[in-house]
């Protein structure tokens, strides 16, 4: 029987691989420029990270964890989400010493159980960030402007930036009984999700995607609406930092996020060419997880968003058409030429290009179309002629134009005229 992907995952196969990298690496330059640095988790972590960061309330922890057992009987789990392995991180090699705001990205797969779907799977790509370090609202307002920074270099259109504020822990439990009074008349009209939520995390009732929940949910207590003067002074000042930014936003108060940890502002930005399931990225703040992992008091902001969802609306421009893009093909015709051109590739990649060569001995024609179809740059043409000669021929696949270079300073010669894309 031939053995196939398990369901939910997927190969990324080199023909989508470019877009994937494209966007990886200007998440890279943009976060660079706001002071991020990279840092790399474990794919797996102790199971009880996650029960206890997340919540075990949240529909992660109880339905979607894969969760295993190794040798020695410790229950293991893949990572669900990557700002758990950070906070970790954070407090087990101590960076908040000495105290500084901490700024740091990961990228890399998580993996939960869950129904696949379009722009939904159960092996995914993450890109995430976190600042840790500042209760300033400055950090909220920055790392947002730096998101939409990205992803209007992506060339994404239509893009909407909304944020809410879900209080601190003086306000949230009197805002939490508040809205358990107000759902309570409406348990028999609302899915069986929310009733359980009623008693354990009555915010995700405001999120529920049903559409009889959804009407409810309109006419709920919002968290906005009852905010102490603190967390109201502290969405306020975001709203204006955003604003003196130039970054346009909605208040969306049924926005509430799904995992326990966050407080005071969240935030997503959706997309309108994704459909129902809108949402690109999404996050906000959360001032007291690194205290749930017996660290100091930190609080911190930070985000994630999915890959998949990103890569399928990025319009190819001319940049990422170009990405991988070979600099020169080289065309060997005869025993000796196909010799020389071991060493002419190598010395060529040496400086620097992207070399692609011939490996069957094919026609001049033939390996002519295969550059054609490589979409390379140059091609390099080398005969037993040619290296009697000294002489090889450089032909400029856009342009048609040939030039003659000398055989004995062709690396030179070659790179005044085909400049290295990379």
């Amino acid at each position: 029987m031939r053995i196939k992907s398990i369901r939910g995952v997927k190969d990324i196969l080199p023909d989508e691989i470019a877009k994937w990298q494209w966007t990886e690496d200007w998440a890279r330059k943009i976060f660079r420029r706001y002071g991020f640095k990279e840092i790399r988790i474990p794919i797996f972590e102790d199971s009880r990270l996650f029960s206890r960061g997340l919540g075990e309330t949240t529909d992660v922890v109880e339905k979607e964890m894969y969760t295993f057992a190794d040798r020695s009987g410790d229950s293991l789990t893949l990572r669900p989400e990557g700002t758990a392995s950070v906070v970790r991180s954070y407090v087990e090699h101590k960076m908040h010493h000495p105290p500084s705001v901490v700024k740091l990205y990961y990228m890399g797969p998580m993996f939960r159980y869950e129904r696949p779907q379009a722009g939904r799977f159960r092996q995914f790509y993450q890109i995430g960030v976190e600042a840790m370090g500042s209760a300033s609202p400055t950090v909220d307002a920055e790392v947002m402007c730096m998101l939409v920074d990205f992803f209007k270099t992506l060339g994404l259109p239509d893009v909407e930036l909304q944020i809410n504020s879900l209080g601190d822990k003086e306000s949230r439990p009197q805002y939490r009984k508040i809205l358990q009074n107000a759902i309570e008349p409406h348990l028999n009209n609302l899915c069986a999700n929310c009733n359980q939520r009623y008693e354990k995390n009555p915010l995700r009732v405001l999120d529920c995607k049903e559409a009889q929940c959804k009407e409810i949910a309109r006419d709920l207590p919002k968290t906005v609406e009852h905010l102490n003067p603190e967390s109201r002074e502290h969405f306020e000042e975001v709203q204006t930092l955003l604003k003196a930014a130039g970054i346009s936003f909605a208040i969306n108060p049924l926005m509430v996020r799904g995992l326990d940890y966050y407080s005071r502002t969240t935030f997503e930005i959706t997309s309108s060419e994704l459909g129902a399931q809108n949402a690109l990225c999404g996050g906000g703040r959360y001032d007291y997880l690194v205290e749930t992992f017996d660290g100091p008091p930190t609080p911190c902001f930070g985000f994630a968003l999915g890959m998949e969802r990103l890569v399928s609306v990025i319009k190819p421009g001319l940049d990422l058409e170009t990405a991988d893009r070979p600099d020169l093909y080289i065309v060997s015709l005869g025993d000796k030429a196909r010799q020389a051109s071991f060493n002419i590739a190598g010395e060529l990649r040496s400086k620097g290009l992207i070399v692609e060569r011939d490996y069957d001995g094919s026609s001049l024609k033939s390996q002519m179309r295969k550059a054609n179809q490589k979409n390379c740059r140059f091609a390099l043409i080398i005969g037993d002629n040619e290296l009697e000669s000294g002489k090889l021929v450089l032909k400029n696949m856009v342009e048609s134009e040939q030039t003659e270079i000398p055989l004995d300073s062709f690396s030179d010669e070659i790179l005044k005229i085909a400049v290295p894309a990379s």
